[in-house]
């Protein structure tokens, strides 16, 4: 249950206040006990945004692209909500680059709401908490929400799923890593984009890329909610060029996401494993809550631990205490 300045900044982010957006934002990367009534309280209000994420190795302009992309959604008018995932500080526990210096034209912006997350040290639930950021930004009214993430490894994957259209971002010297990654690009990627493309190495890897994204939609067996071949674009992102370009794929992937009715259906995937993971968080917390007081359950896992009893009994005996018939 949240407390009374909780309600309250509630009440004032679903009135326009950033101020109590970002306090809000803070309690839930923090994970802290009125999340739960949090987001129960904003529910009604999601599902408006549309989200894009932009991913990538380090050094590709991923934050580049997004200032351009911004830039262009502000000038027709659209409100815009960007999370930057980076990795954390050693020594404060937050975001290294912060909310990225590159970004600074729109810091002013109202209609512009910048939100580095940093992982500090917690892998796990930095995608759950990203999606509770996304749901905020959501209800506080922004058409269109772009998230950022460091690099492709598992976590920055989780991360895009959250995402409706996924912009994997490379440069020209991706070439050589891209058979190493290509399994998790080809799983989140919807679009391609070859940065810096002045560099040497950048039409082979648009045609690598564009030969991939072809074998990705000719593959049999394969379900697919829409025809979509994965495109492989160029850009300068510094200089702007191509952004018009990704842009345009963007909207056409939004467009057919909507018109198939593939949209909603891939939300309501995102939803029922958000509920899956929630569920698997509480049980583990139940679980570690009695840990600290009952002596018979910890006795289970020290009998688990050393051989005296295999796994599957010891979660029989656990739920059983957990939950008695």
């Amino acid at each position: 249950m949240a407390d009374r300045k909780t309600e309250e900044l509630i009440e004032q982010m679903l009135g326009g206040s950033r101020l109590a957006l970002a306090r809000l934002i803070t309690q839930v990367e923090n994970r802290s006990a009125a999340v739960g009534e949090i987001m129960r309280r904003v529910h009604g209000r999601t599902g408006q945004a549309y989200v894009v994420g932009i991913t990538g190795p380090p050094g590709a302009g991923k934050s580049t692209v997004v200032d351009q992309l911004t830039a262009r959604f502000r000038a027709e008018g659209a409100s815009v909500g960007i999370v930057a995932v980076d990795p954390s500080s050693p020594f404060t526990g937050g975001a290294v680059l912060g909310d990225r210096i590159r970004m600074q034209a729109h810091t002013l912006d109202p209609e512009v709401f910048i939100r580095s997350m940093a992982t500090r040290g917690s892998l796990g639930g930095l995608a759950r908490a990203t999606s509770d950021v996304i749901r905020l930004l959501d209800a506080f009214g922004k058409q269109w929400i772009l998230i950022e993430t460091v690099g492709v490894g598992q976590t920055e994957l989780d991360i895009v799923k959250q995402a409706d259209t996924t912009v994997v971002v490379l440069v020209p010297e991706s070439g050589d890593g891209v058979q190493t990654m290509k399994a998790g690009l080809m799983e989140v990627a919807d679009i391609f984009v070859v940065n810096k493309a002045d560099r040497s190495g950048a039409d082979h890897l648009v045609t690598e890329l564009r030969f991939m994204g072809h074998l990705h939609r000719s593959s049999p067996g394969e379900p697919k909610d829409i025809e979509w071949e994965i495109p492989a674009l160029t850009a300068e992102a510094q200089s702007g060029v191509g952004i018009e370009e990704l842009l345009a794929e963007i909207r056409r992937h939004r467009h057919l996401l909507e018109a198939a009715g593939a949209l909603e259906r891939r939300r309501q995937a995102r939803r029922r494993a958000a509920l899956q993971a929630l569920l698997i968080e509480e049980f583990s917390e139940q679980v570690g809550r009695r840990l600290r007081s009952d002596g018979d359950l910890a006795a289970t896992f020290e009998a688990v631990a050393g051989g005296a009893m295999d796994p599957y009994s010891a979660v029989a005996e656990i739920l059983k205490r957990l939950h008695p018939a």
